[in-house]
């Protein structure tokens, strides 16, 4: 006879078990087997499983690492602030010296309005009267940052059915944007897994396999630098009036990788030409950097040495899990029924442990074939 038993994943590890089986033909013989797996799950200090404990030391790093950052921005910045806020109290007692007819009242007045009209993406700089905020160049510029979850903030809505539209917006469009973007990547991955190839086809006998993808990592990483930072950030330095090369490649980098401070904007200085054609541009520009970025992370991450999320992972626990809700028809796929299907998942496969009956456990005459019994 022959059992089928069907494990949900590649990373689950099963103790090693006996099966006691019952044939229906006979009273109740006993057959036993051992499926022989990988080792249990080690274990780490006090009974904590060692993905736990390695992602609470994780998570430890972590903080240091964020007040590391908090200590080092604050030694940084704060003499800058400083030295700002003592230069802008000069330039104010200067004003009002060399204008008597001015109050101090009007002039904070003034400087409330300008404030206030700057946070909401309309600067006093000599273009009041220019170009508007929302041309369609503009507007498709701020619908990108929006969708791509850029998110700028230097222009936002005015008025409140607007405010309302651009959440309404953003939930649909963002969903759209990584489906759009999970679809681009995924046809990006068919050229580069040719280059992997071609890789291995040439240095596969001087390299290891490791080494081989290092090298097929760094030629993306290479690429994106070069390609959506470097020569970029070339051209806004060359196009934008009041960026350096620093301030360009910054702009480039915290664009691409989402964060999106808002303090460099292509396109608004008052004196630059075609600025809706250049705000269209530069949208297209983000789109193409932002894909080439996901794919270069899909590159990364499809390397185990340098995944170290796989130290946290727990995946055995979450596996049989996921196995328990799809049997019960709560599933985490859409559309799965309420019979659990291991063929469907892709990371499944097929143990087939045989068992000799016992000979007083022979099938009788009519059971010509034998039965085939599926271990839920």
């Amino acid at each position: 006879m022959v059992y089928r038993y069907y494990q949900g994943a590649r990373q689950n590890s099963i103790s090693n078990a006996s099966l006691s089986i019952e044939n229906p033909s006979e009273k109740t013989p006993l057959c036993t087997t051992t499926i022989s797996t990988r080792d249990n799950e080690e274990r780490g200090y006090c009974g904590i499983c060692r993905p736990t404990l390695l992602f609470c030391l994780y998570l430890i790093c972590y903080a240091i690492f964020l007040i590391s950052g908090a200590a080092v921005f604050n030694v940084l910045e704060a003499p800058e602030e400083e030295s700002l806020i003592l230069r802008l109290r000069t330039v104010r007692q200067q004003f009002l010296v060399d204008n008597p007819g001015v109050s101090d009242d009007a002039l904070e007045t003034l400087i409330s309005e300008v404030v206030r009209a700057s946070n909401r993406g309309v600067s006093a700089v000599r273009n009041v009267s220019g170009e508007p905020n929302w041309s369609f160049g503009q507007s498709l510029f701020f619908s990108s940052t929006v969708i791509t979850t850029i998110g700028y903030g230097h222009v936002t809505p005015l008025s409140r059915t607007g405010k309302v539209f651009c959440v309404l917006y953003a939930m649909a469009g963002i969903p759209l944007t990584l489906v759009l973007l999970s679809a681009l990547v995924e046809r990006l991955l068919v050229p580069t897994i040719w280059f992997l190839q071609f890789l291995n086809s040439r240095l596969g006998h001087l390299y290891q396999p490791l080494n081989i993808r290092l090298l097929h990592l760094s030629v993306m990483v290479l690429f994106l630098i070069t390609f959506f930072m470097l020569i970029p950030a070339a051209v806004f330095a060359a196009v934008e009036p009041d960026w350096d090369y620093l301030d360009a490649f910054y702009y480039c980098f915290i664009s691409l990788t989402t964060i999106g401070l808002g303090d460099y904007i292509p396109g608004d200085s008052p004196e630059q030409p075609h600025r809706p054609v250049y705000k269209i541009a530069t949208t297209g520009y983000l789109f193409l950097g932002i894909t080439f970025m996901m794919l270069t992370l899909a590159v990364f991450y499809d390397i185990p040495q340098l995944n170290i999320g796989l130290l946290f992972s727990t995946s055995d626990d979450v596996n049989s899990e996921k196995v328990h809700l799809a049997g019960a028809g709560l599933g985490t796929q859409y559309g799965v029924g309420s019979v659990y299907d291991p063929q469907c998942d892709e990371n499944t496969h097929r143990h087939v442990v045989r068992v000799r009956s016992r000979r007083d456990d022979s099938p009788s005459p009519e059971e010509t074939v034998p039965k085939d019994f599926r271990l839920p």
